[in-house]
């Protein structure tokens, strides 16, 4: 919101302070002002001249020749080559000795063999944003209203000896977004009385308005109050320059006095308003009503817009001729033409504004000030004011009465404060007379209840007060923040520190990132047909549908991490990074329901992807492409880091999405069961050429039984003093068999004195017999306090050898 300095003296008197320093007693009063921006860009010694005369330059075609009265004892003889100087006109004169901006100083000149004794100024010359200007002023030189004086400083006459405040409001401070409401909070900061503007026209017809206009509200949730005026006799003109020069002053571009009224107006109430042609309302009826299916509208700046049933319309007996709140229509706009018009003043609802305004891309000061609800006791007097202005200004005369209609009443918010209270919240000791005398600057209403007790009446412009507590913070601003004693905090404390489930994940981030791992952060929301093809863990769940979606691709809560890790490595492809390797740390959301009637199940979730080669190509050797392996190896890093590497076993599976041959199932074997807690393997083939990847290994895993079963912390283990003793074997059994169930077994049968067990080949061929493999296992035993004897090692040997042959009918290779 931008505020004039002049314009603000006139609703109270600040002649006392500078524009910055009423900057700083908003700032401190809690609305921050950004900047303070003086309108004169260095502008002095301009005045008005009257030009008595032009001729063509006899040595330069593009130049002319003027005698210009300033008001002086001679006319100053002035070479100007804008191609709109002419005789008759009134302009700004820069006459020798002036500055303009950039410190640009005029001085005595010849043009061509002529000489010029000042310069004839354009508006952008005097440091004026030529845009603001109406559209004949934007060229050339800037010619003035037939009206002004001649000599008169252009400074002053043009506004520019003032400043403009532009304030930086939050959203709930929509009072301050008119000049009087800015005014109400200037009262309450400096203890002063406000003047409200006249709302009566001594132009005013016997005719009654009803006569002219007939008003009926059709959609009451949407429009709480609807009023109209009448003013006849108008002739639609450049607005005088004291309205033009408010306007730009807000930043505002004035068009003609009709439009330039309500946008002041809407300016000085922030109540936006709006004129129509009466002669183009059909029966002068105006209907507030919602639209009907695929009605349509052209409006105001020339482009037709297709309508819904939740937009709210103005419409007369036949058609729409305005979109409620955000802009009129062309079929009833003001023209030249017009005579007679119906003036405009409405409570609509904030909420069916913005939506509208937002779907069809037309945002405007009105619209702003209607999504922030206006304050609906300004309704019918910012009507008033507008319609006496325009009698004044247009030469028309208001027709008698108002005709409105009000679906809902709204009523001041009465709220109960007590002095224990507020002392308690600011830590202060006022009494109940500063109280009561901080609610007097503010205007609001009051009276006592009790002893300590005040009954407060909040007026409807101040929205942003809905509690008790709004009003505590009201008194703590006008007292003075710095006022407010500074007091040390008091009560309980408790030392910081995570959660068991914040350090789980926190060490696995530093895990996985020290395995060559970097983390990425998606979006929770996904594409349906992702949950569709990529069904995950869960794939009985029901998709859960955000209810005001950001796209189509992000429109349901996410069942699977490994979708959008898709989408990260594509992406990294696309960008020429072929070798990505990325975890991510999440929740995905499950629901049984079509119809959500409870919060779905948030399941935190591990996922990595790993795709492209381990290692570059090098003079040391060839780049080699990542496989299922390097994927679980990070895996039982992590396993073992978390206590888990003896607990979790993977079984061969097939699942939607993935390799047939490549995929397994992670189990956690824990407090006498076994569970699935994850998936891991290559993507399926087709997959990896849809999304145009490499061969693409995937996991997915969920976190709870990580956070149940983990241990972590220092692990000691006192080197060994011992010698070990080792034996190797080549064990024959079935293809089909699971080495990691060998394993299991081993050291299931073993015992305690088997210290570890690797596989170190394996092989398939005639030797061995068809459906067959060969494996080669390596069997550390070591006892932690003693040697070993030959006995010892070959008995729990047999024991394996003994499983083995029962469970796997397994042969020792010779």
């Amino acid at each position: 919101m931008k505020v004039s300095y002049q314009w603000l003296s006139q609703y109270i008197d600040v002649q006392d302070l500078t524009a910055a320093e009423l900057a700083e007693k908003m700032t401190r009063s809690g609305i921050e002002v950004d900047i303070v921006e003086n309108r004169n860009q260095g502008v002095s010694k301009v005045v008005v001249g009257y030009v008595k005369s032009k001729e063509s330059h006899p040595d330069a075609d593009k130049l002319n020749v003027t005698q210009v009265d300033v008001g002086g004892e001679e006319d100053l003889q002035i070479v100007c080559g804008a191609k709109n100087v002419d005789a008759g006109q009134k302009v700004a004169v820069a006459v020798v000795g002036a500055v303009l901006p950039g410190d640009f100083k005029i001085k005595k000149a010849k043009l061509r063999g002529v000489a010029s004794h000042g310069m004839i100024c354009s508006a952008k010359e005097l440091g004026i944003n030529d845009k603001l200007l109406p559209k004949e002023l934007q060229e050339g030189i800037m010619v003035l209203p037939e009206d002004v004086e001649v000599g008169t400083d252009v400074v002053e006459l043009l506004g520019l000896n003032d400043h403009v405040l532009e304030l930086d409001l939050t959203p709930n401070r929509a009072d301050c977004l008119s000049m009087l409401g800015t005014a109400y909070e200037l009262g309450a900061i400096l203890d002063r009385e406000i003047s409200l503007p006249q709302t009566e026209s001594g132009k005013e017809s016997h005719q009654p308005a009803s006569d002219a206009v007939q008003v009926r509200i059709e959609a009451a949730s949407l429009c709480s109050h609807y009023a109209a005026a009448v003013v006849d006799g108008i002739k639609v003109q450049p607005s005088p320059l004291w309205l033009q020069n408010r306007l730009m002053a807000a930043g505002i571009r004035p068009i003609n006095n009709i439009v330039d009224v309500t946008n002041f107006v809407m300016l000085e109430y922030g109540q936006p308003l709006h004129a129509f042609d009466a002669d183009k309302v059909k029966d002068g009826q105006v209907i507030v009503r919602q639209a009907r299916e695929e009605e349509q509208i052209v409006t105001l700046d020339d482009q037709k817009r297709t309508l819904a049933p939740e937009d709210l319309v103005i419409a007369d007996a036949e058609k729409a001729i305005a979109i409620a709140g955000v802009m009129g229509g062309a079929n009833s706009e003001v023209s030249e033409a017009t005579t007679r018009i119906i003036l405009e003043s409405a409570k609509f609802d904030g909420g069916s504004v913005r939506k509208t305004s937002r779907k069809l891309g037309l945002r405007s000061e009105a619209s702003l000030r209607f999504e922030k609800e206006v304050d609906p006791a300004a309704v019918r007097p910012a009507l008033q004011r507008a319609a006496a202005l325009m009698a004044d200004i247009a030469g028309g005369q208001v027709w008698q009465g108002v005709v409105e209609q009000e679906a809902s009443k709204s009523e001041p918010l009465q709220l109960t404060l007590t002095m224990d209270r507020v002392n308690r919240y600011l830590g202060t000791t006022l009494s109940l007379s500063d109280i009561e005398h901080i609610f007097k600057r503010l205007q609001f209403h009051y009276e006592q209840t009790g002893e300590n007790e005040l009954r407060i009446t909040v007026p409807t412009r101040k929205g942003d007060i809905t509690r008790d507590v709004d009003l505590i913070e009201e008194i703590a601003r006008l007292y003075g923040y710095d006022q407010i004693p500074t007091t040390l905090v008091s009560g309980v404390t408790t030392p910081g520190a995570l959660t068991r489930d914040q350090k789980i994940r926190r060490l696995i981030r530093h895990q996985l990132t020290e395995s060559g791992l970097h983390e990425a952060i998606n979006y929770s929301f996904t594409h349906p047909e992702w949950s569709k093809s990529w069904p995950g863990m869960f794939a009985d769940g029901i998709d859960v549908p955000l209810a005001m979606p950001m796209s189509e691709e992000r429109s349901v809560l996410r069942t699977s991490l490994i979708p959008h890790l898709i989408e990260t490595a594509e992406y990294n492809r696309n960008h020429s990074n072929y070798h990505t390797a990325v975890f991510e740390i999440g929740s995905v959301f499950i629901s049984q329901e079509q119809q959500i009637s409870k919060q779905p199940q948030e399941q935190p979730m591990l996922a990595m992807l790993w795709t492209g080669h381990t290692r570059q190509t090098h003079w040391s050797g060839k780049a080699r492409n990542v496989d299922f392996y390097d994927l679980k190896g990070v895996l039982d890093q992590l396993l073992a880091f978390f206590g888990l590497e003896a607990s979790v076993r993977l079984e061969a599976t097939q699942l939607e999405g993935m390799h047939p041959g490549r995929t397994a199932r992670i189990v956690l074997d824990a407090a006498g069961e076994s569970m699935e807690i994850g998936r891991m393997g290559q993507l399926h083939p087709e997959l990896q050429k849809e999304h145009d990847l490499e061969d693409t290994y995937v996991l997915e895993m969920k976190l709870e039984p990580l956070y149940t079963h983990a241990s972590f912390g220092p692990d000691y283990r006192m080197l060994p003093k011992f010698p070990a003793m080792t034996r190797d074997m080549a064990i024959v059994v079935s293809d089909d068999v699971a080495v990691g169930e060998v394993i299991r077994d081993i050291r299931q049968s073993a015992g305690e004195l088997l210290e570890s067990v690797d596989v170190f080949d394996i092989f398939r061929g005639d030797k061995v017999g068809e459906g067959k493999k060969s494996v080669a296992l390596s069997l550390v035993y070591r006892h932690p306090e003693r040697t070993l004897t030959d006995e010892e090692v070959t008995q729990a040997h047999g024991q394996v050898l003994n499983k083995m042959e029962e469970t796997y009918e397994a042969e020792l290779r010779k």
